[in-house]
Parts: C-alpha cells; sequence; structure tokens
C-alpha cells in the first residue's frame, strides 16, 4: 500500500515538473543563423525574421555577434528610426552573444551603434505581449527588425550584463520549473531511501 502511494505521487510530481517544462518561455536566436550582423538586404532581413515570431514577456532574445565588430543597444523608437542612440534605454551589451530578457508588453527597438550598421540593416523592432496571449496574436509593428539576444541577467529595460569567452549560458529557467524539478528529485531520492 506505501508502494502504491509513494509511486502515485512520484507520478503527480513528474507531471507537474512536465507541465511546467511546457509552459517555459521562449528562447529566440535573432536572425537564426545570420545573428546579429550586417545583413545583405539591408533591414528586410531582420523584419522578415520577427514576423514569423511570437514574442511575449519572459521571452529570451539571444544576439549572436562577434564582440569589437557589433554591440547591442535597446533604444526608443524615435532612435530606432534615425538609427541613433540619443535615447537609449540602458547601456549597449558590447560583448557578444549576448542574451536580453523581454520583461514588459509593448514595442521593443534594438540599434547596432557601430558606425553605420543601424543604417545598413542591423536594427530590430519587435511587439512584445503579455505571457498569456495567442500564438500569432502579436506581429511587429515595425518595418525594421533584428535579431534577439540576450545578456545573462539580462532585462528588456537594459542589458545588465555580457557573457565573456564568446558562448551564451542557457537562458534562466521560471522559479516554478525550478521548483518543480526539485520537488522531483527529492522525491526521487525519498522513493529510493524508503524502496
Amino acid at each position: 500500500m506505501e508502494k502504491m502511494l509513494c509511486m502515485i505521487v512520484f507520478g503527480a510530481l513528474a507531471i507537474a515538473s512536465l507541465a511546467q517544462d511546457a509552459s517555459a518561455q521562449t528562447v529566440h536566436v535573432v536572425g537564426d543563423n545570420m545573428g546579429w550582423v550586417i545583413p545583405s538586404n539591408g533591414a528586410a532581413a531582420y523584419t522578415n525574421w520577427a514576423d514569423r515570431k511570437t514574442f511575449r514577456v519572459g521571452d529570451t532574445l539571444v544576439f549572436n555577434f562577434m564582440t569589437n565588430q557589433h554591440d547591442v543597444l535597446r533604444v526608443q523608437k524615435s532612435s530606432f528610426d534615425g538609427c541613433n542612440s540619443q535615447n537609449a534605454v540602458g547601456s549597449p551589451i558590447l560583448t557578444g552573444p549576448a542574451n536580453i530578457t523581454l520583461n514588459s508588453t509593448g514595442d521593443h527597438y534594438y540599434i547596432c551603434t557601430f558606425g553605420r550598421h543601424c543604417l545598413n540593416g542591423q536594427k530590430l523592432a519587435i511587439t512584445v505581449s503579455s505571457s498569456t496571449s495567442t500564438p500569432g496574436a502579436n506581429p511587429p509593428t515595425s518595418s525594421a527588425a533584428g535579431p534577439s539576444g540576450s545578456v545573462p541577467g539580462g532585462t528588456d529595460a537594459g542589458p545588465s550584463g555580457s557573457v565573456p569567452g564568446g558562448t551564451a549560458p542557457p537562458p534562466p529557467s521560471s522559479s516554478t520549473t525550478v521548483l518543480a524539478s526539485f520537488m522531483l528529485s527529492l522525491s526521487a531520492i525519498a522513493l529510493a531511501a524508503f524502496l
């Protein structure tokens, strides 16, 4: 009887853990294989990339670029349109790759501030919806879009770090996923001790 009860509890925790993983946020690699570069076809490359994505609060943008060749800066729309850093939201991320976690809804604009990179199409505009919205319900509103990336511990309010060595760690897990995984592990240890 105790063995059956332990199996039921273990099964419930396993299902809860899987349900949490299914609702995990999305990691968007900006530009996919192209990365965060000056696109050969101009801003249309990132616009087309963003048009195929749905961005939600909690998602992570990964900007893959070479340090000292590009950067990422979140700006307001006027700076995005004019390709300048006068209305920056935070500081530029200088070390690639960079990860940015989207923490608020609305329009988000990112540019590269190196030389004429932005003017040549290295800029991204996305619209972020709440985490409970329907997929496909939030297309980007700007005609220019770019790759997404993230900085460990970074937020959409501005970068808060960079990744030395050129490799990005996986995005941080949500607290509910961590808790469910911890409980599942604890249950497995308890079952092993009593069986």
